[in-house]
């Protein structure tokens, strides 16, 4: 079959593929090897995830720091090895305990976890101490305690509570930054409120600008129908700049072209510009240097596939949302 056109592909991944079985998929269905994905889910999560698919894969550097909306259960009255529902319980509290909760505490718990907080990531995340994995080094019987580091919840919004066999399970929504772990934030409410708290199910919903609403499934997915050719993707991450042939012609020579007068002249230096040629072709990201645009990233034709590069593996438990997530190809 004939390789498909460059373009970001929207999933919403079900329980249990991991997001290289996402990948892999994709590229059979694309025709393409250069497919790659911005921010993992773990097999346990659903919901949102980013596919770039060849030239467009240099797009996905920009969407993995991008804020991030999440539904989550969160369940009060255990904890667990890897702060979610796929570790071994460690300790569970008193069912007297956990129905002593009070409604008050668990708002000033949420509150407490909500705008700019010090975050120390599961131990079972996939950075790196001394160039291995944290949950590798956990697998080999390693203590791993990771040092806190800052993130911000914008938003941590109570949904809902219900009381099940002797825990509380709390529905909520979380908007945050990128490098957020969701895991953590549960674990942190339960270590707050004395009873011990883990995840019991995560789906993400957006990311940036990207809403679940126009995923769709491995099992359904039409790339052609749901395709975000690079142009349209870049001006919802950026500010738009449509160039004369003459600029779009020196950009693609990786020469500088004056902004003066133009739409985004006001724009802060060093933020990128989505470089439009006339007929609507991507020619670029650009920045701006004084009065000058210079070239950021080219968005060249696509190319022929080149042999595959080795894959890195998924997270084993939980949600990574960090920069250590970054695309199979666009790295």
């Amino acid at each position: 079959m004939s390789a498909i056109a460059s373009g970001l592909v929207l999933i919403d991944k079900t329980q249990g593929w991991t997001s290289h079985d996402a990948v892999a998929r994709t590229r059979r269905l694309a025709g393409t090897r250069k497919v790659g994905h911005a921010g993992t889910l773990d097999p346990m999560a659903t919901g949102l995830l980013i596919l770039g698919i060849n030239s467009s894969t240099r797009l996905l550097t920009f969407v993995v720091g991008l804020d991030k909306e999440y539904l989550a259960t969160i369940r009060l009255g255990a904890s667990t090895t890897t702060d979610d529902a796929e570790g071994e319980i460690l300790v569970s509290a008193a069912p007297a305990s956990v129905a002593a909760i009070e409604a008050d505490a668990v708002t000033a718990g949420i509150a407490a976890l909500t705008g700019a907080i010090e975050q120390a990531p599961s131990s079972v995340s996939a950075i790196k101490v001394d160039g291995k994995r944290a949950y590798a080094r956990v697998r080999a019987g390693e203590d791993v305690q990771l040092p806190k580091r800052p993130v911000t919840v914008s938003e941590f919004e109570l949904l809902s509570s219900t009381e099940t066999d002797g825990y509380l399970d709390l529905e909520v929504r979380v908007v945050c930054s990128s490098g957020t772990y969701i895991r953590a934030l549960a674990r942190d409410l339960g270590e707050a409120l004395g009873v011990g708290g883990h995840l019991t199910s995560l789906r993400r919903t957006r990311i940036g600008p990207f809403g679940i609403d126009a995923a769709q499934t491995l099992d359904e997915l039409d790339i052609p129908s749901v395709l975000i050719g690079p142009t349209d993707a870049a001006t919802l991450l950026f500010p738009r700049l449509d160039l004369s042939p003459e600029q779009a012609v020196d950009l693609g020579h990786g020469k500088r072209i004056d902004l003066t007068g133009t739409s985004v002249s006001e724009i802060a230096a060093d933020s990128p510009i989505a470089a439009v040629a006339p007929g609507g072709r991507l020619v670029g990201l650009v920045t701006r240097r004084g009065s000058q645009g210079k070239t950021l990233v080219n968005f060249p034709p696509d190319e022929p596939d080149e042999p595959d590069e080795p894959d890195e593996p998924d997270e084993p438990a939980g949600v990574t949302d960090t920069a250590a997530s970054t695309p199979d190809l666009a790295s």
